[in-house]
């Protein structure tokens, strides 16, 4: 009986990747500007240290007369100050802290066109029911148990409710709690405070373009400020829109032009819309940092960002080619 050769192996040719031509332009350096820059404003501090009154004050003072919407996570605190804010606001009121839940009232409220959003408070999307520290929990379970690693997706989660806010197409006031941390030196043993610690993912004040911490005599003091008027400056009782409001948007709009991010989302929904044409648009988002705008899709009724629906829209129209 005849045997049969052995086999022969072939090299195959190297696959070239698929090249996503939406996550992979070009490298391009334009004249920088302040143009759609926006407030991104963080108040921490004890309870009964005046950060819901102060924060409200202050959203009133960016909405210039506008009405400015308030997601409230603190029994409706809010709005027991509504007949005494300016132009008046409206509320959202939550009871469970899913960061993807803050994601979707981002997008309803930019759907909206609020020019201000004011979230009191972000502490409860970390440390509330379902929580980013919640989802750490559940996620654990896929991974044997590992908290470690669970970090993954719950990272990703914080991550994704991080980016929606500071890229909402308005104002954004932020409100959190914080707790005195107290530390021991030297060997000493009487503990030494070392300021408030804002009870959410550790830094997350640095992500604000200011942050301040307010304590329980109503005294505020700036602990980043990237606006030049507020460095090192502490407030007692503070004015929310005359002493911070003010001084930030004059600041802001200093050599500046504002942004419409409507425009953009009616361009990616146009009927005229081509692939190259929707290419164009993402490219100019992309320039102005404006791909994680929060967006319910006109489609769906979902909460997606604007970089995915002009992409979505985008891939669809040259696949139907």
């Amino acid at each position: 009986m005849s045997q049969l050769p052995p086999p022969v192996r072939r090299a195959q040719p190297p696959q070239t990747p698929a090249v996503d031509e939406y996550d992979n332009g070009p490298v391009t350096f334009r004249p920088a500007s302040k143009d759609g820059q926006k407030a991104r404003l963080s108040l921490q501090g004890p309870s009964g240290a005046g950060k819901t009154w102060t924060g409200l004050q202050i959203a009133s003072g960016f909405a210039e007369g506008q009405r400015f919407a308030v997601i409230d996570t603190e029994r409706n605190a809010a709005t027991l100050y509504v007949n005494d804010i300016p132009g008046g606001f409206d509320h959202f009121p939550m009871r469970r802290y899913d960061p993807h839940g803050l994601v979707k009232a981002l997008a309803a409220a930019a759907q909206a066109g609020y020019p201000v959003v004011m979230v009191d408070s972000l502490t409860h999307f970390w440390k509330g029911a379902d929580g980013t520290l919640d989802q750490v929990d559940k996620a654990a379970s896929k991974y044997g148990g590992n908290k470690f690693a669970a970090w993954k997706d719950g990272g990703e989660i914080q991550d994704d409710m991080i980016e929606a806010l500071m890229s909402y197409p308005g104002h954004v006031v932020a409100t959190m709690r914080a707790s005195e941390k107290w530390v021991l030196e030297g060997g000493s043993k009487t503990p030494v405070s070392k300021g408030l610690l804002a009870e959410q993912r550790k830094g997350i004040e640095f992500e604000f373009g200011v942050a301040a911490e307010m304590n329980l005599a109503n005294q505020l003091r700036f602990i980043k400020s990237r606006c030049p008027a507020f460095r090192g400056l502490t407030l007692d009782q503070p004015d929310g829109v005359v002493d911070i409001a003010k001084p930030y948007l004059d600041w802001l709009r200093a050599g500046a032009k504002d942004i419409d991010t409507t425009a953009w989302v009616d361009a990616a929904s146009s009927t005229d819309a081509t692939p190259d044409s929707l290419l164009a648009l993402y490219r100019e988002v992309e320039a102005a940092s404006a791909l994680a705008t929060p967006l319910m899709h006109p489609g769906t009724g979902q909460p997606t960002s604007l970089g995915a629906y002009i992409k979505e829209r985008g891939q669809a129209l040259k696949n139907a080619q």
